[in-house]
């Protein structure tokens, strides 16, 4: 087994290996640990050379150690042996990598890294800690630390984790080119449209926006087909992991032994049919988001293989006995079920729930967002049409009728269940017509009082802890949301008539569009937020606080 570098309470100088490793004297290598760069991605001398590490830690052969193991890697390393001289450094210099004690005296390792991310809030901040626990580890990974170091640690642990934040520093750039260029060719963004005005929706949607730009796990919560994985593409598709792979896996889907297989891949005669070597999907998705769908349904064994590659990026495929790979992945989570209690009942494993459940966020179901329900009908009619009739022929309208039936219909399919809906309607409605409460194919649940109107009391219930001026402002500020997105998208994105339908002139128009935040699509005209950049503080902050929502193609 591999000696520490360090321990809790002293450090061990560790001479680098011949081969431009570093392990303990006399230790055998870990297998496979030292294949080039993750997922066999080699990181070139040079771009190894611009990248700036600081360690900072009051043990000084802690220091001293990792700074000769990686500047033996090729990094340019600084070194702080003191909070208020780090906390100094880091308002001063930019560093793309912060390697922090937790626990130190004058200034903490979290007031560290907070100023870190001010000053450049691409930092990739790692915590290490010699009293290693699941609070602080969360606590940490919320304020916007990357990764959570243990004491002790071996060299070749710091080179594994030192290489994949490397990785993802350069995945971001490459993002960035990749935006960049876009934006100078004037190609329009594939970025996902999250329709809808309702509070709980709204506020499910302003913090992924606000997390996407960290790498942070997060964990959706919220009922079969309420809109999970599109959430969970607009954080992927926000994020600096962009220009690489979102993959998405139903671990309810598969049985046991499957689903190990295509997560993790397999060796050649592992069993009857393994015919040849096969990579699994934590490797294809490596740079990139892989969603964990129905996480609460993978079998106990898988769950702790997935913890392994979560803290240390280790792939071992099945039938393997070394390391295949190291990849740098950043996780989402969901479930349908009450994750909570299949932690209480043994199914999930507590530690494995923290990990993921950084971010912690709830879609709700279509029943509680009643005032999205046009919104999200016209927008599927009006795609749905292109789709299956070509453009050139005049899109069916939706009547007032069949509006109120979808309004009062409980969709226990949720938004999955509307789409399905409205697509039927795209495909059988005559060009033109008024589309009537009998052509939506809703069965004995449709028609009725809508949920709005059958609960005239259940606007001003919300209102009753406010006083009376707030509570006013907050019901003008969203109706007037409210109208503005269904004036505009019903006037397909032009202004001149929806000002005419409001009786209105354009000015008050924008001004009011202006006032909350919205914009009319360049590629659709469809009303969504208004771009903006998040600050740069923005990987350190609460995650309880709200920022602006997205666009692009898609719904929810």
């Amino acid at each position: 087994m591999e000696r520490p570098l360090v321990s809790r309470h002293s450090a061990v100088l560790l001479p680098p290996a011949r081969n431009g490793g570093s392990r303990a004297h006399g230790a055998p290598r870990v297998p496979g640990a030292h294949r080039a760069a993750p997922a066999g991605e080699t990181v070139a001398p040079e771009a190894k050379a611009c990248i700036r590490i600081l360690v900072v830690d009051d043990e000084y052969l802690l220091r001293e150690s990792c700074a000769q193991v990686l500047r033996h890697e090729g990094y340019e390393v600084s070194l702080c042996g003191r909070g208020q001289e780090a906390l100094d450094l880091v308002k001063r210099r930019a560093f793309d990598i912060l390697l922090v004690d937790l626990y130190m005296s004058q200034v903490d390792g979290l007031t560290l890294l907070r100023a870190a991310l001010t000053t450049n809030r691409d930092t990739i901040g790692i915590v290490m800690t010699g009293n290693p626990s699941v609070d602080s580890s969360v606590q940490a990974l919320r304020q916007g630390a990357w990764d959570y170091l243990p004491k002790p640690f071996s060299a070749t642990h710091l080179q594994v984790l030192i290489g994949r934040a490397v990785h993802t520093l350069l995945v971001a750039r490459e993002t960035r080119d990749q935006q960049a260029e876009l934006e100078r060719r004037h190609v329009p963004g594939d970025k996902l449209t999250l329709l809808g005005t309702a509070p709980g929706f709204r506020r499910a949607v302003e913090l992924a926006r606000k997390v996407a730009p960290t790498d942070a796990s997060v964990f959706i919560t919220g009922e079969s087909g309420s809109g999970k994985e599109m959430i969970a593409q607009f954080i992927h598709h926000h994020s600096r992991r962009s220009s690489r792979p979102f993959i998405a896996v139903n671990c309810a889907a598969l049985p046991e032994g499957l689903l190990e297989s295509e997560m993790f891949g397999h060796r050649k005669g592992a069993f009857t049919g393994a015919v040849r070597d096969k990579p699994g999907l934590l490797e294809a998705a490596h740079g990139g988001t892989l969603f964990l769908d129905e996480l609460i349904e993978m079998s106990k064994p898988i769950q702790a293989k997935l913890l392994r590659v979560i803290q240390d990026g280790v792939v071992r495929r099945v039938g393997s006995e070394t390391t295949d790979a190291i990849v740098n992945v950043r996780f989402i989570a969901a479930t349908n079920g009450d994750a909570e209690a299949a932690v209480k009942a043994g199914q999930l494993r507590e530690d494995l729930y923290y990990r993921l459940r950084v971010v912690p966020t709830h879609v709700p179901p279509l029943r509680e967002r009643p005032e999205d329900i046009p919104l999200l009908a016209e927008y599927f009619l009006s795609t749905y049409w292109v789709r299956h009739r070509g453009e050139g022929t005049r899109s069916p309208k939706l009547a007032s009728t069949a509006l109120r039936a979808l309004c009062t219909y409980p969709w226990r399919g949720n938004v999955r269940e509307l789409q399905n809906v409205i697509e039927h309607v795209a495909v059988v409605a005559e060009p033109g017509s008024d589309v009537r409460v009998e052509d939506l194919n809703l069965g004995a649940e449709g028609g009725g009082e809508s949920v709005v109107s059958a609960n005239p009391a259940s606007l001003i219930s919300t209102l009753l802890e406010e006083s009376y001026h707030a509570a006013r402002e907050r019901v003008i500020a969203q109706f007037e949301r409210q109208y503005l997105t269904w004036l505009v998208n019903r006037a397909t994105g032009n202004m001149s008539k929806a000002a005419r339908i409001a009786g209105v002139d354009r000015t008050t128009l924008y001004r009011l569009m202006e006032r909350h935040g919205l914009q009319r699509s360049p590629s659709t005209g469809w009303v969504i937020e208004r771009e903006s950049a998040a600050p740069p503080d923005a990987a350190a902050a609460d995650w309880g606080q709200h920022a602006p929502a997205g666009k692009g193609e898609g719904a929810v």
